[in-house]
């Protein structure tokens, strides 16, 4: 008996690491945006389930906090959820009365879940109707770089987005990759040699940590 057909293909248009981000335009609270609005800088694109619930209101205060540090990085945030731009500006000006956290970057109002069905942050195990927790790191290039989902019961690490961001920065800039539990200062991975000869320059090159050819480290 024949074995069924099984499609495992993405559909079309699926952020996909290392590929451009889907182009999307969308109304926030700061007014009409587009992903090319962004060019130049990087973009943390983060959607969260519903405004007005106590986990994703202790994201957006975490990711006020962060927004002095990923501006630093030349990184910009944008929220989105499928409540409506009203919902979203009285949210977050309850966030600033009640917890006294002004939020200082834009949330989408994806009511029509365009722009969330084409980043694929609907998760029908999850729930039909919301956005899961998901994450889009895109570069200055508008390219993805990182994709991170949290399940709708667990909020977000900001430090964990910060640190990716930080990370990706820095592999760009030194040609170099971190290594588990990197933070900035630490020791980086130096690209293994891809020849005999250059793998046993490596391990009498003085200015790397090696503890073997294919692994070493150095300070930036």
């Amino acid at each position: 008996m024949q074995e069924p057909q099984v499609n495992i293909e993405q559909p079309i248009g699926l952020p996909r690491l290392g590929k451009p981000a889907p182009h999307f335009e969308a109304v926030t609270t700061h007014g009409k945006l587009r992903l090319d609005d962004f060019k130049g800088s990087w973009l943390v694109l983060f959607s969260h389930p519903a405004d007005f619930t106590p986990v994703c209101t202790t994201e957006f205060m975490g990711f006020a906090k962060i927004h002095p540090e990923l501006q630093e990085l030349n990184t910009q945030l944008l929220g989105l959820s499928v409540d409506s731009v009203y919902s979203h500006i009285a949210w977050m000006r309850n966030i600033e009365e009640k917890m006294g956290v002004k939020i200082p970057f834009p949330v989408i109002a994806d009511l029509d879940m365009k722009v969330a069905k084409t980043y694929g942050m609907i998760h029908e195990g999850e729930s039909t109707t919301e956005a899961s927790r998901a994450v889009f790191i895109i570069d200055d290039k508008q390219v993805v770089r990182a994709m991170i989902y949290y399940p709708l019961s667990t909020g977000r690490n900001m430090a964990e987005i910060l640190r990716v961001v930080t990370a990706l920065q820095t592999t760009d800039a030194n040609g170099v990759a971190t290594p588990a539990n990197w933070q900035p200062g630490d020791k980086v991975i130096v690209p293994p040699p891809n020849t005999q000869e250059t793998a046993e320059a490596r391990v009498n090159d003085k200015s790397v940590e090696c503890k073997d050819w294919y692994f070493c480290k150095k300070n930036l």
